[in-house]
């Protein structure tokens, strides 16, 4: 069978495509992991956010696939809906397939949208089976993590356990399968690569838990560097490490790192995810260890620098450093110095709107990112389907927008018990912009060609709003607020 596989064009405000176009690596998973009588085409539809419309139209005319699949997070359930409604003119008989986390978490939103089946979780083995089953006409109700439209009703299957990646049954994934091109970071060719899946912890804004339930499980070291290596022979030349939680097992991350440098791959420059608590604790030895393997980036989980917040959002632990088995207050200030004395910069990851803050603790948030982080990541907590945040933020009637498309991470959506949403994301919005530009001379010296040819345009992204008048000081901040958001709003109309 044809099967097409699209993921959705809606971009993070902190991931803008004039920088950052990224795979999606878990649709050339799936891609890998088909029979091989089937043709599969993985599309990124950031590639083509703009012309969204007109590639999805030639993709199917060109493909005529009998089975389309999506990728869908909850900010691009609209966009998505759109796509369906767009594939279903051009092919009425096609198949319909979504996954990803909001159908995994919110199935029930997807029940009138023209879908015909739906993958919860892990999709590498349910998707198989889910053609085959096409394929051969035979019946799905054996086929765990699927729910399907039965006539006028659907059906959920059993869930289907998290895979222990111990053996070949999820095979590496199939980058020849992508047929459109621009994966960039910064100027350099991209892509993903997965060692392990999941996560212990069970902080209140994360989907994980949800998603798979508390555990951790690794790929063998043969498997990674394979992949990696088939990242580099695609043109990547830097990697994305996007595990759950790669740092859950530090004496695992050491040896990998020991082992991309021992098999030639620490050429490369690597972005990885971490807790502040494990690179706190074991930097001494980890950080120099991860430079020399090619770590250049690091997304630190900060999350809050206010030990209530962090409560609230269920952080604590990770963000606790040990001395003598005891613990002896935030990692965060020593988990930056470590990265720093190692030559890496971090992009610090910080969630401000929780329901207590007040503008002094936020403003303290903001500070501490303009002193310390080298990029920053700031976030407002958003209610995502199933996640314990969304309860506590309804249970408290604090939720005051429920426009799914806006909630992206950098759209405040809830208030606090002190400020409206709008300051809230006022106050991030205008201490942020000037962050980033702190950031130019470090990116200059290592990917001049980008900054030279493209700076510009990261600069109008990161100001638009902004106007000669702004400039010179003739109209209030806010007056370039309220442009940017209109702004906003009309970039998410990708269909």
């Amino acid at each position: 069978m044809n099967v097409l596989l699209l993921s959705m064009p809606d971009s993070f405000e902190h991931m803008p495509p004039v920088a950052i176009r990224m795979p999606n690596g878990a649709l050339t998973s799936l891609a890998g992991n088909v029979d091989p009588q089937h043709r599969v085409a993985v599309a990124d539809l950031i590639l083509v956010h703009r012309q969204v419309r007109e590639t999805v139209n030639r993709l199917v005319r060109e493909l005529e696939p009998e089975v389309v699949g999506l990728s869908i997070m909850t900010f691009q359930r609209r966009t998505a809906g759109r796509i369906i409604e767009l594939v279903r003119g051009l092919r009425p008989n096609v198949k319909i397939v979504v996954g990803g986390y909001d159908p995994s978490l919110a199935p029930e939103a997807y029940e009138d949208m023209g879908v015909d089946y739906l993958v919860r979780s892990e999709g590498e083995v349910t998707f198989r089976e889910l053609l085959r089953a096409i394929e051969q006409g035979s019946g799905l109700d054996h086929i765990c993590g699927l729910s399907y439209r039965n006539g006028e009703n659907w059906v959920h299957n059993p869930a289907r356990p998290p895979h222990r990646l111990e053996d070949s049954e999820i095979r590496p994934p199939n980058r020849d399968a992508r047929v459109l091109k621009g994966y960039t970071l910064l100027g350099r060719q991209v892509d993903v690569i997965e060692t392990s899946r999941g996560c212990t912890y069970d902080c209140s804004f994360c989907s994980i838990i949800e998603m798979r339930g508390r555990n951790f499980f690794t790929y063998s070291f043969d498997r990674v560097l394979a992949d990696i290596r088939d990242a580099r022979d695609h043109g990547a030349r830097t990697i994305f490490l996007v595990d759950d939680n790669i740092t859950l097992n530090v004496r695992r991350f050491e040896a990998l790192c020991e082992a991309i440098i021992a098999a030639g791959l620490h050429k490369l420059d690597y972005f990885v995810q971490a807790m502040t608590s494990a690179i706190a604790n074991h930097g001494e030895t980890l950080a120099p260890l991860m430079r020399r393997a090619g770590f250049r980036y690091v997304f630190l989980g900060i999350e809050n620098i206010m030990e209530g917040d962090l409560e609230f959002l269920r952080a604590s632990a990770k963000n606790t450093e040990r001395t003598n088995g005891q613990n002896t207050g935030n990692a965060t200030l020593k988990a930056i110095d470590y990265l720093h004395r190692n030559q890496m910069f971090v992009v610090g990851g910080l969630i401000v709107g929780s329901p207590g803050d007040t503008r002094e603790s936020i403003d303290a948030n903001l500070e501490f990112a303009r002193r310390y982080v080298d990029w920053p990541y700031i976030q407002h907590p958003t209610p995502y389907p199933r996640t314990p945040m969304t309860k506590d933020f309804r249970d408290q009637g604090l939720i005051i927008n429920e426009r799914l498309e806006e909630y992206d991470g950098t759209t405040a959506v809830v208030r606090t018990q002190h400020l409206p949403a709008e300051e809230i994301e006022f106050l991030r919005w205008r201490a942020e912009r000037w962050m980033k530009v702190h950031h130019i001379p470090a990116a200059l010296r290592h990917d001049p060609g980008f900054v030279l040819f493209r700076g510009w345009k990261m600069l109008f992204h990161t100001f638009r709003g902004s106007s000669l008048r702004s400039v010179l000081g003739l109209e209030s901040e806010r007056k370039v607020f309220e442009r940017y958001r209109s702004i906003r709003r009309a970039e998410r109309e990708y269909v």
